[in-house]
């Protein structure tokens, strides 16, 4: 189903102020790492907002993901502050981790080795027969 525009709405809103609190409250910056949000997906109802976490060179993202669900009231606080006129009711703030990026880095880790290990004079050599 197609998000509607009073959802884009609220999730930009929400995407932004959760930027400028992770930022307040240093989480932008966790375990030699950062830390950002990639998507923020809110509900039809808008009872519940979904953040997408994507962390970079995070030694552990599962335990810095576990920190910020930790900081859940100052957050909620920060945030309630901040939206309370823009919105009547807080929704539920879930946290999620973005494994995008890791992803990313294993199929170009994989279109690496298999460049390495193609011979030389292959490249234009057709891999399927055709007529």
């Amino acid at each position: 189903m197609e998000e509607g525009k009073r959802q884009r709405q609220i999730a930009g809103l929400l995407n932004e102020e959760m930027n400028r609190i992770f930022q307040l409250l240093g989480l932008s910056m966790i375990d030699g790492g950062m830390l950002s949000i990639s998507s923020v997906k809110v509900t039809p109802d808008l009872l519940e907002a979904r953040f997408y976490l994507s962390f970079f060179q995070v030694k552990d993202p599962n335990l810095a993901l576990h920190k910020v669900e930790d900081r859940m009231p100052e957050i909620k606080r920060e945030l309630a502050a901040s939206i309370r006129h823009q919105l009547r009711n807080m929704p539920v703030l879930r946290f999620y981790r973005d494994d995008t990026l890791d992803h990313v880095f294993k199929m170009e880790e994989l279109f690496r080795k298999i460049e390495s290990e193609r011979k030389p004079g292959e490249e234009n050599k057709p891999t399927s027969t055709e007529s």
